[in-house]
């Protein structure tokens, strides 16, 4: 079986970037892991400070989607890196979460944005479902760090 995610009012919508689980990463608070995927477009400057103030993931995203400000040369070098601790830093913290996370077990994990392919699935399912594949990530690890407690 498949597990689908988008909105953060689904069964699994703890998996969404949007879901309000906050954290501590690089010595800020964030409010979700949008707020800290969309700032570390603009890391080192007054904007990061912008984005993660945001009063909602919403218009951290919008306010990281904007080209008023150029993005970190090595932006595409580094943002599925950038997901990753963002996911696995918000997943160690909120209990609650981490289990629903492992308890889907080996099933494949897809974020169902009909709008974002690299994120997601896509509208037709042929995105790269790189949150979904990350998510699967995060898993393993949390299941290695519960193993070996």
């Amino acid at each position: 079986m498949t597990i689908y995610f988008y909105s953060t009012t689904d069964k699994y919508g703890c998996f969404s970037n949007f879901s309000r689980h906050a954290f501590g990463l690089d010595n800020n608070y964030w409010k979700t892991s949008e707020h800290y995927f969309q700032a570390q477009k603009f890391a080192g400057t007054a904007y990061e400070e912008t984005i993660r103030r945001a009063e909602t993931p919403k218009k951290a995203a919008s306010l990281g989607r904007s080209r008023r400000f150029p993005l970190r040369s090595d932006w595409e070098d580094v943002k599925d890196e950038v997901m990753r601790r963002a996911v696995l830093q918000k997943f160690q913290t909120h209990a609650d979460i981490r289990e629903t996370l492992l308890s889907t077990g080996d099933e494949e994990i897809v974020e169902a944005s009909p709008y974002d392919y690299y994120w997601g699935a896509g509208q037709d399912d042929s995105g790269k479902n790189m949150l979904g594949i990350i998510l699967m990530e995060i898993r393993e690890i949390l299941r290695t760090e519960q193993d070996n407690c």
